[in-house]
């Protein structure tokens, strides 16, 4: 216990380490040796948070190992071969993955009490207490919180939750009943035993609710579930393969829209291929520490590309309308047409519209684009078709001037009605530039507009407005145009029907039947048909789409069926290649672990893993302060390396000297300050090795569809931290004593109030959370909900941690004396 009435001036806590000091400061100022050491410490924990990265990617490795199984099909009597997993999900996530996020604690603890002679000491129980606190409590807060608004993330696994809540809470009593009942201030051997044993009980009960062999069987379980490949090669891409249908439908959008480079597209997709993965808690525990230390992301960061993408468009394209069949002028013909922007382009809104013969008159736009700042005058005169001006409608000849930023403006020609019955007519209004403006505006390609006059005395008749349509297969769909001609007159429908010839309904495209309505006065509609997203095909496969039934006394014209054919492109499918190969690559790059020394030196040197374009201000300050340790660590062989056991077990003893060191600086730095072990450990070193942690769960919670990888792995950690951070210390220190033929004596004072004033605090902290899932107050969910109970749960569980906090620390000081 530390003396508070410390003489500053004479202690100079030369006693307290290891390892530490390592040279002689005790001239020093107190000021400065306690704020280098609490630099060190903090720069230690960024230390073992890159090394635990490693660890963790080793971890990732063996527990991703996979064979192949034979299931049997009964009715087809065959067998097929499918890829599982070797290790069962849950007893990877409380064996070796919790052993990965709790190492450090475990470790401390440990080498604590090895180091100390096999007596017990503060620092390491105080920090798997102080740790178990911030994780239950400080985490449980932010991924409350954290949740965007409008949803909620649930628990999905509750038998294994129950199990690891049940163990957690059993730890820390059977804790209390160690320290308290049985032996007060003594260890004993068996004590130790069964309180290391507990771990592998723990394993074994989590398995077998994972399995459901207590109670009703699910149909797979973790370890059961087929694992797919996302994207393997090109050619064994199919509808439906996750990945396929994403690159397929980017390259349509960078086949309209040159503006969006194939880099940039095989970026989209690899992106929203990572994000939309489920990941393990060890993934984000990875990304967390990447995204602390500068590191090679798992996700690669599209926002500026598309930000810059968004910006080409909206600059090229900003007021001009779509007019062809690709939807816009593309860049380069704006370009031309404008001059490089020194000319104004004047032309129709539309290349063709259709007036009923009773509107009495008929609108059409004009519209400027290019140079807007300068006044253009351009005359506008109709000219005969099938309709005769004068008869039919009413000619006009006029000029009209674009004042300056003036984009669009209106003409209306006056349509004549009559009562006789005549075919549907149509003119043209055609657009003329003044004189002497050749230097200042140019036509755009619609400068001639054909207005259609529709009769509407009789129903009319449908038909399509073309005996074919021609289809590339890099397309979505297909729009059949469905026309009303010869009348207009009242609300009326027409059947379609597809029929296969060598493209089939469900393969190709999805075809049907159904019922286009026109109401009175239409004369047009549109029929999508969707278009597969498939590969190149070795045929051009067709069907027919065909019209029948009008109602309301309405007719089928002379175009009753059409034939859509899909043609291959040569040039789309090797445009979704190249995306293809650069989507495998990037995701290559998002890969958990590294396969060579060369890769690992690659991202050790290289801040974000040498992606410098998405790179922050933060991210090349992090990197430089924890450059030496990236390098040093780089020199763990890579998990492509012996199956990862090799790194698992280097990058242990890498911890396990960065523990030590850890230990010694928290211990002289809670000296010089005047604390004990015990508040140094359940503040500063359960604050520094579980931040991690919290942003990795902070993570999991917005980005899982449940809790499981965000708060459901918290309570069998916590179980592991004492089945471990306690029973192995423990079991070492008993057996050691038990040969000297001594006792094991264990100081029941802060550690006994601790414990029981974090069971408490876990108790509430647990209720509260049971009652967010049941309660529709809170959106039934544990993460979540509605913003006011949100913030209040969140508030609560976190004030629990601050009042464990405060009294733990007073307790310590013998500030106030609770009797243990």
């Amino acid at each position: 216990m530390a003396n508070t009435s410390i003489d500053f001036n004479d202690y100079t806590c030369s006693d307290v380490g290891l390892l530490l000091p390592a040279i002689n400061e005790y001239t020093w100022s107190l000021g400065a040796r306690a704020f280098l050491y609490l630099l060190g410490m903090l720069w230690c924990f960024l230390a073992v948070a890159i090394v635990a990265d490693t660890f963790m990617c080793g971890i990732e490795r063996i527990t991703s190992k996979t064979r192949f199984i034979e299931l049997a099909d009964p009715n087809t009597k065959t067998t097929t071969k499918v890829e599982v997993k070797v290790w069962n999900d849950t007893v990877a996530n409380l064996s070796l993955l919790a052993f990965g996020t709790s190492a450090p604690e475990i470790l401390l603890s440990v080498i604590e009490i090895t180091g100390k002679g096999f007596k017990a000491g503060e620092l390491g129980p105080g920090t798997i207490v102080g740790s178990a606190a911030f994780n239950l409590l400080v985490i449980t807060a932010v991924c409350i919180v954290s949740i965007p608004p409008g949803e909620i993330r649930r628990i999905n696994n509750m038998r294994v939750f129950g199990v690891t809540t049940f163990s957690s809470m059993f730890a820390y009593i059977w804790l209390i009943i160690v320290l308290m009942v049985i032996s007060p201030g003594e260890v004993e051997l068996w004590e130790a035993i069964f309180t290391f044993c507990l771990f592998p009980v723990l394993i074994l009960s989590a398995f077998l609710a994972d399995k459901s062999y207590c109670c009703v069987r699910k149909n797979k379980t973790s370890s059961e579930v087929e694992i797919g490949l996302d994207l393997d090669s090109v050619s064994q891409m199919k509808p439906g393969i996750t990945g396929s249908a994403d690159i397929i439908e980017v390259a349509r959008e960078v086949e309209k829209d040159h503006s969006l480079s194939e880099d940039a597209a095989a970026k989209i997709v690899s992106a929203k291929m990572a994000a939309n993965q489920h990941h393990s808690s060890l993934w984000y525990r990875v990304n967390a520490t990447r995204l602390l230390t500068g590191g090679h992301k798992l996700v690669p960061n599209v926002s500026k590309t598309m930000k810059e993408h968004r910006q080409i468009i909206y600059a090229i394209y900003e007021h001009v309308q779509p007019v062809d069949g690709s939807g816009r002028h593309g860049p380069e013909e704006l370009e031309k047409l404008s001059d490089g922007g020194k000319k104004a382009v004047i032309e129709f809104t539309a290349s063709s519209c259709a007036v009923l013969e009773s509107e009495g008159s008929v609108r059409i736009g004009i519209r400027r684009f290019g140079n807007t700042f300068s006044e253009v005058t351009v005359s506008v005169e109709t000219i005969d078709g099938s309709a005769e001006a004068g008869n039919d409608y009413k000619p006009i000849k006029e000029k009209l001037t674009f004042k300056p930023k003036e984009t669009l403006k209106e003409i209306f020609i006056e349509i004549i009605d009559d009562d006789v019955w005549e075919p549907d007519e149509f003119f043209f209004v055609k657009l003329f530039l003044e004189d002497g403006q050749d230097s200042t505006a140019s036509l755009g390609k619609v400068s001639i507009n054909q207005v259609t006059i529709v009769n509407d005395d009789d129903p009319g008749k449908f038909e399509f407005s073309k005996p074919s349509y021609i289809i590339k297969e890099s397309s979505d769909k297909v729009l059949l145009t469905i026309n009303r001609v010869n009348g207009a007159d009242g609300e009326v429908c027409v059947s379609w029907k597809t029929k296969d010839l060598s493209a089939k309904n469900g393969v190709e495209y999805m075809g049907g039947d159904g019922k286009i309505r026109f109401k009175h006065g239409e004369t047009s509609k549109v029929l999508p048909i969707q278009i597969n997203k498939m590969m190149a095909s070795e045929h051009e496969p067709n069907f027919q789409v065909e019209l029948s039934g009008p109602t309301g006394g309405a007719e089928i014209g002379k175009i009753a069926k059409t034939i859509v054919t899909i043609i291959n492109d040569e040039e789309f499918n090797n445009m979704v290649s190249r995306i293809a190969n650069k989507t495998k690559k990037n995701l290559d790059g998002l890969r958990l672990d590294t396969s060579s020394w060369a890769e690992q030196f690659h991202d050790a040197f290289n801040v974000n893993g040498g992606d410098a374009e998405n790179t922050t201000v933060l991210d090349y300050i992090m990197h430089f302060m924890t450059f030496f340790w990236k390098v040093v660590f780089a020199f763990i062989p890579p998990p492509s390396i012996g199956g990862g056991w090799l790194t698992f077990f280097l990058s242990l003893a890498m911890i396990g000297f960065l523990t030590a060191i850890i230990s010694d600086l928290a211990s002289i730095f809670g000296c010089l300050i005047g604390l004990s072990n015990t508040i140094t450990a359940i503040t500063l070193v359960a604050l520094g090795t579980s931040m991690p942690d919290t942003f990795a769960s902070k993570q999991a919670a917005i980005n899982e569809i449940y809790a499981d990888s965000s708060v459901g792995n918290i309570n069998g950690s916590n179980s592991v931290n004492v089945f471990l951070g306690m029973g192995l210390p423990w079991l070492i220190a008993t057996i050691y004593w038990k040969f000297k033929g001594q006792k094991f004596l264990v100081p029941k004072g802060s550690l006994g109030f601790s414990v029981v004033l974090y069971t408490a605090c876990a108790v509430m902290a647990l209720v509260i959370l049971m009652l967010r899932r049941y309660l529709s107050v809170f959106g039934k969910a544990e993460l979540g909900g509605p913003k006011v109970p949100k913030i209040i749960s969140a508030v609560a569980v976190f004030f629990l941690w601050v009042f464990y906090i405060v009294l733990s620390s007073l307790q310590a000081q013998n500030i106030i004396d609770v009797g243990f």
